[in-house]
Parts: structure tokens; sequence; C-alpha cells
């Protein structure tokens, strides 16, 4: 059986994880006035597993080769220990082991050259953000890896300083090598840094995370858009819009300017299925929305959708009353739309299968929906039950809505 003695690999494996930790280079950024953590650190002393002096005896070869493999580990600074042997005589053998400094650790493990590199990141830094050493001093590793994109990092950081909440797109940042694509790919750390380096007024607290970067930091944010198609030709058209011609127009607004219309419209459809939303039949006074499943922000916007009828029409799966349930919370009035226990037993020809059914309770569903939601959830009918809207029947749909088509639709 080989001794489990402490080996020359066993002792960069230390070392190695020192590194991967952060810890070397979190000691290559001690400064000046850090003397004491840094005499905190060195000399290091590494674990050591020696021979006993029972292995003197009945493994003498074995001690030996072991001593000289130690021996010969430079910058390892070994620690002796005289033994007295009964049977050896005196002998001497290591007592424990020492790297006595930061440079000799690194090159044990060979990491000078990356250690040179993230010091050069430091002294950049503090040169030019010293606001941003702390994070370097807590993912050491992580700033290693950036090295080649340091620089530019820094001057999306210096250029916000410099417009801080700038109400502009992403595309428009003029700072040196950056462009929207950079800082689209490097929001996670980018946020990070702007967190430490902008005033506390430059940062709304209420918005986190890489899709809310943009509003975060007061940036534009692309447009969201509503696309909607008016059932009704009587009603006005959009300015610029072209004359019905035996169809009814398929229109896409940015959400503030679907917020700002003004239509007499009583009725409001929203699907969230594209062919649906096509075929949707003409209906007096009344327009259909194409949906943006759990997104609801951008539609509430449009404070006038308050004085429709709103019916939502989604799948009937757990799902698409989940999504019912989040519309509520904007539009708490909102109907569903053939998402009822009639309609799934009428289509069981028709019958599907959810993917990742959701369990929880959903609180703002009706009764009627509530016991539909429950049997799916509880997969009475069968496991992972899903209808999906566009495999109901239209002629189904047509008795439900309550209308024909018009010649318009």
């Amino acid at each position: 059986m080989t001794p489990a003695w402490t080996t020359t690999e066993d002792l960069r494996a230390q070392v190695r994880r020192l590194w991967e930790r952060g810890d070397l280079l979190r000691a290559a950024a001690v400064t000046d006035t850090d003397t004491d953590t840094q005499a905190a650190i060195w000399p290091l002393r590494l674990a050591l597993k020696a021979p006993a002096a029972a292995d003197l005896a009945d493994r003498f070869e074995a001690v030996r080769d072991w001593v000289h493999q130690i021996a010969g580990t430079p910058p390892v600074r070994i620690e002796w220990r005289q033994w007295n042997h009964r049977v050896q005589g005196l002998q001497r053998l290591p007592a424990a082991l020492w790297l006595d400094t930061l440079a000799d650790a690194l090159a044990f493990i060979g990491k000078t050259g990356e250690a040179q590199r993230f010091e050069a990141l430091w002294r950049q830094t503090a040169e030019t953000q010293p606001a941003l050493q702390h994070w370097l001093r807590r993912r050491p590793i992580q700033a290693l890896s950036l090295a080649d994109r340091w620089q530019r990092l820094l001057a999306v950081v210096g250029w916000m300083q410099a417009h801080p909440r700038p109400g502009v797109y992403l595309r428009q940042v003029d700072a040196p090598g950056v462009d929207s694509k950079f800082i689209e790919a490097h929001r996670g750390v980018l946020a990070e840094l702007l967190d430490l380096a902008l005033d506390a007024a430059a940062v709304d607290d209420t918005a986190g995370g890489a899709l809310q970067f943009g509003r975060r930091y007061g940036f534009r944010d692309k447009p969201v858009r509503i696309r909607f198609r008016l059932l009704d030709a009587a009603l006005p058209s959009l300015p610029g819009c072209p004359a019905y011609a035996g169809s009814l127009p398929d229109i896409t607004l940015d959400a503030d300017s679907f917020a700002a219309l003004s239509l007499p419209v009583a009725q409001v459809f929203i699907t969230e299925n594209e062919t649906n939303f096509l075929a949707f039949p003409a209906v007096a006074g009344a327009m259909v929305v194409f949906g943006a499943g759990y997104g609801w922000d951008a539609l509430a916007q449009a404070a006038w959708l308050h004085r429709c009828r709103l019916r939502y029409w989604g799948d009937i799966d757990t799902h698409g009353f989940a999504i019912l349930d989040q519309l509520r919370l904007h539009f708490p009035a909102v109907e569903s739309f053939l998402m009822d226990a009639q309609t799934l037993l009428a289509h069981r020809l028709h019958w599907g299968e959810e993917s990742q059914p959701i369990r929880h309770d959903l609180p703002r569903l009706t009764a009627a929906e509530a016991a539909v939601y429950d049997d799916l959830r509880a997969h009475r009918h069968q496991s992972a039950l899903r209808l999906e809207q566009e495999r109901v029947g239209f002629g189904w749909w047509l008795a439900h809505l309550g209308s024909s088509p018009s010649p318009h639709g």
C-alpha cells in the first residue's frame, strides 16, 4: 500500500485552492497600508502528513525517497526535526513546510504572469476608478478573466459618471471601444461596477436583473409594441391607415402611442395565438389584441382599457390560467373567453399535453375558472392536460362569440 504522506502534488493542490478562491490575487492587491493583512498571510504554512517513527523501521527506503522528493521541491522551505531512531540512528525528517512569500507561492503553481496582469488591473483601477477596487478584491478571478475588456468596462463606468441617467439608448453611449453589443454582453458585471461607482440618485433600486439594466441606470429601452386589429369597420380609422378593403387592418403601435389612443371601443379581446388573432371575426365596437404572455405592464399603461369589456382567451392549461391570473393584477374585471369546462370537454379529440404544469394557487380566478384549473392541476381528466386555443372549433368560437363574420371580417 502506498503511504498516505504528503506529496509535491498535494502541496501544489493546496496552493491552487488558494488561487481558485482568489486569496493569492487578493494578496497581490495588498496596498502599502495593509501591512497587517500581508503579515497574516506570509509566511504560509502548508499542511503536512509526514512519516511516523514506526515508518523509519518498517519503510525506511520509502521514507528516504519521500524525504528526497520533498527536499527537492523549491521554493518550499523545510523546517526539519531530528529523530534518534533506535534502529536507523539519527535521522532528519520534515516537520513543517513553508512558502515565505507571495512570489514563491505564485511561482510554485505557475501563476506569476497572471498575478502580474491582475496587479496591472489593480493599478489602473486605483488611478481611474478607486471605488471599484472593492469589486476587484471580491472577484479577483473574474476580474482576471476580463483583463482584455477591463479598459472598456472602466470607460463605460466613466461615461456613466459623466452622464448619470442619460435617457438615451445604449447605442448612443460614446465611450472608446464600446458599442451597444458590448454593454449588453456585460450587463451583469457592469451592474455590479456601476452600483459601486455611481451616486445613489443615479440608480433605480426598484429595477434589478439583466432585463431591467436600462431602467436601473436610466437608459431608454426598446419600445414594447402592441399589435391589434379593429374588428368593426365602422370604427374610425387611425391616421395613415388604408381604407378597409376586404380585411380589417393589422396595426402595431408602441405602448405609449397605444395608451394615447382615443377610440370608441366597447369590447376588447386578448388572445395569445397569432392565427386566432388574424382570423378573429368582425364584432361591433370591438378590437382584438395579440397578447404578451405574462408581460402585461405595457398594456396596463392604456388606462382607457378600463372603460372597455375585456375578454382574455388563452390555452386551457395551467399556464393559461396563470396568465389570466396575472392579467387581473392590472385589469381586475377581465373575463375569460372559451376557457370553461364545456369548451374543454367538447374538444376531447384535440386534447394535448402541457410540458411543465404548475400547481400553485391562483387567487384571482373566478369560482368556475378555479374549478377547471383544479381539475387540470390534479390531473383529473388526464395527466398534464392541455387544450390549445387554436384547436377550438371555429363554429364553437362563433357561437360563443354571439356574432357571425361580416363582409368586412
